[in-house]
């Protein structure tokens, strides 16, 4: 079959590996020169997903402050922006997170196999780094995650919860003083880098014969002819003359956009169960090397991630709740000076002397999110067109465990996960 996959970033490169994989004729649409530029430019932490790392449960926004909960907050009157955070804070039950995290657990599954399938048969090196340190500030924190603690025992992820002591000892650069209410460790989870995995992998497809059509604007998706088309454009003009726009058929099209995918499949309407969340992360040099540290560490409470990758520090969360309608406009000043501190005083409070953070690179960009947690993964009501797109800022992975669900789709083979699973992860669900 010939299949177009709008997006370059990991979710659409993923996507047009396994269909590529799969034995189909496959074109990628990117509206950047490159791929790996959008929010995948800035993907940050946990390769996958643990219990402790996703953006919903007990410990997500568990404060109203935001400087408490790592969340910039500002949605104003927008009445769609509050019920998009009213519907995230029904899964702090710990039975309702129980519940959804059981629902996404068989994807983290099928993404952990795809992921090392790729790796053996590649050898590609991508920055991996194995071992994720989640300390907690206060005995009340530690005990909000103990649902999350009591899932990692139950889906079989290899932990040991550490006191203040043990957490200085297995990661060094965690300072001692002041005081703060232990940890738990993950040895086996990892961290990777995203963009150079994206990059390394476009080469190995295009090597391969997948075509790639950059710097093109997909202006619109059509699905009423014998064939699926999009129509392109140049991304740099607002609007073409219909006799100048560029047409491309195919059997089926997988849109993988990030925040672009609800305006292209066009059947997403429910705007109070999608959010563009912006992201923001610091990426500085290392200051003194045996401050730095050798395990990823997260401040689980907050959701800031420090990772070290060769000789930088990258620290990524902050995320920025606004209304919807300002998603697509620069981030004021205020706001941005208030996400990147809580970067910095993050990196200060936990791994103090270990980033040169007055060098750091800062970098924001938006993120699709849901209301429920998952990401939007499987066949639209349409027959040619299918969805991978939002899965959040914790493990950038599911995108390739999300992408062999596609192909197989594609393909007329059905998914190797539960079909709850897959009815949970339904961009018809909205």
């Amino acid at each position: 079959m010939d299949v177009i996959v709008i997006g370059g970033g990991i979710a659409g490169i993923a996507t047009a590996y396994q269909l590529h994989a799969a034995g189909h004729r496959v074109c990628v649409v990117e509206r950047h020169a490159t791929v790996a530029q959008g929010a995948t430019y800035g993907q940050g932490g946990a390769l996958l997903p643990s219990p402790l790392d996703v953006w919903f449960g007990p410990t997500f926004m568990s404060s109203s402050r935001s400087k408490l909960s790592g969340m910039v907050v500002k949605t104003g009157f927008d009445s769609a922006s509050r019920d998009f955070l009213k519907q995230l804070a029904t899964l702090r039950d710990p039975d309702a997170f129980a519940a959804q995290f059981a629902r996404l657990q068989p994807l983290v599954d099928v993404s952990r196999r795809v992921l090392a399938d790729i790796e053996s048969r590649l050898e590609l090196d991508f920055e991996q780094r194995r071992g994720i340190l989640h300390v907690f500030r206060q005995a009340r924190e530690l005990e909000d995650a103990q649902p999350a603690i009591d899932l990692l025992k139950a889906c079989g992820v290899p932990y040991r919860l550490l006191s203040p002591e043990e957490c200085v000892a297995v990661e060094p650069s965690v300072p001692d003083h002041p005081e703060f209410a232990g940890g738990v460790l993950l040895p086996d989870e990892r961290t990777a880098n995203c963009p150079h995995f994206t990059k390394q992998l476009k080469q190995i497809l295009e090597d391969g014969g997948v075509q790639f059509r950059m710097h093109r604007a997909v202006a619109s998706v059509r699905l009423d002819g014998e064939r699926a088309a999009i129509e392109l454009a140049d991304p740099n003009e607002s609007k073409k003359r219909s006799a100048d726009v560029e047409l491309i058929t195919a059997d089926a099209i997988v849109v993988a956009a990030g925040t672009g995918t609800p305006q292209l499949t066009g059947g997403i309407r429910s705007a109070s169960s999608l959010f563009p969340l912006r992201l923001h992360t610091l990426t500085a040099p290392v200051a003194y090397e045996e401050r730095a540290p050798h395990l990823t560490v997260v401040d689980s409470t907050k959701r800031i991630t420090m990772t070290r990758i060769n000789q930088r520090l990258r620290v990524g969360g902050a995320g920025v709740f606004q209304s919807a309608s300002k998603a697509d406009k620069p981030l004021d000043a205020t706001l941005s000076r208030r996400a990147l501190d809580l970067l910095g005083q993050g990196t200060h409070d936990w791994i103090p002397g270990a980033a040169r953070v007055s060098a750091a690179r800062a970098w924001n960009g938006l993120r699709l999110i849901t209301a429920d947690g998952l990401p939007l993964v499987g066949a639209t009501r349409h027959p040619r067109l299918f969805v991978n797109a939002a899965h959040g800022p914790a493990g950038w992975g599911l995108a390739c465990g999300s992408a062999k669900v596609i192909a197989d789709l594609v393909s007329g083979t059905t998914p190797d996960i539960p079909a709850d699973t897959l009815a949970a992860l339904s961009p018809e669900r909205f």
